[in-house]
């Protein structure tokens, strides 16, 4: 493991927090980039010992300077501010700065499905950065994670009122992965590059169904919840659209046996145990 710093971009965000908290579990020199350094979530992270540095994705020369003289950057992007095309700039900006600086390893959070020809919108632009990283000079790992437990978050108040709203039939099992496994995997991959450098790995740590979902969120809750399967069609947002279809269809293929095998060292967290830790008490 190298003694010079890691960078974390997009510190702050759900992907970002998770890495940085896993880094700093692991005591690594940490070094982050935040849009305002004197935000409470930044200046928190500073007090942890983190390097805090001002910057934006979509900016080359800060970017470049956050990288200057690190081992390893993690990076993620994203289309919901600004829209497809800036997510793909914001991955250009990123290769561009990490290949002036020389970045030793980048690690690029993707999705997983993005190289199944999906037509979901948001796996697609990242499809296109992932290209961009295979055919540049920077070396690279891409983690494609699947559903995020906390995404069930979105639905809290109808959750809280007794329903899990998802656009699948009750027995469709949902591949999906706690933010904090995402961030002890990539923290493994930055401290210990060798065994990764030049892989795509997508991540899975369970794979529920909406009525074990609910089960589940029940027990946690000490009441009744039960799914709710929303119709596709009433789905408006395009992208949502896609998704929801893709995952109707032919969905996530991580396999998620072999994967766990292959890395006995992250927790791989079941849903019902992050229901019980997420939501037992909530009122």
């Amino acid at each position: 493991m190298s003694d010079a710093p890691v960078l974390v971009l997009a510190a702050t965000g759900g992907q970002g927090r998770a890495v940085t908290e896993a880094l700093l579990r692991r005591r690594a020199r940490i070094r982050v980039l935040v849009r305002d350094p004197d935000r409470e979530d930044a200046r928190e992270l500073a007090d942890r010992g983190a390097e805090v540095v001002a910057g934006s994705l979509s900016d080359r020369g800060s970017l470049a300077t956050a990288m200057r003289g690190v081992a390893s950057v993690f990076a993620f992007t994203t289309p919901f501010e600004a829209g497809l095309e800036a997510e793909v700039g914001q991955g250009r900006a990123i290769l561009s700065a990490a290949t002036r600086e020389r970045v030793p390893h980048l690690v690029f959070s993707s999705v997983a499905g993005a190289d199944q020809d999906s037509g979901v919108p948001h796996f697609e632009s990242k499809a296109r950065i992932e290209a961009d990283l295979a055919s540049g000079d920077v070396p690279y790992t891409i983690l494609g994670p699947t559903y995020f437990f906390d995404n069930a978050l979105g639905g809290r108040d109808r959750v809280l009122g007794g329903f899990l709203d998802l656009p699948l039939p009750p027995d469709r099992p949902l591949q999906q992965l706690a933010r904090a496994d995402l961030g002890a995997f990539a923290a493994e991959v930055m401290l210990e590059p060798a065994d990764y450098i030049g892989q795509r790995i997508e991540l899975a740590g369970d794979a529920p169904t909406p009525a074990e979902m609910a089960g589940s969120l029940s027990k946690a809750l000490g009441r009744e919840v039960r799914h709710a399967q929303a119709p596709l069609a009433a789905i408006g947002n395009p992208d949502m659209h896609a998704m929801w279809t893709f995952l109707n269809g032919p969905g996530y293929r991580v396999d998620i046996p072999a994967l766990h095998d292959a890395h006995p060292q992250i927790a791989w967290t079941r849903f019902a145990d992050w229901a019980d830790r997420t939501w037992t008490g909530t009122r």
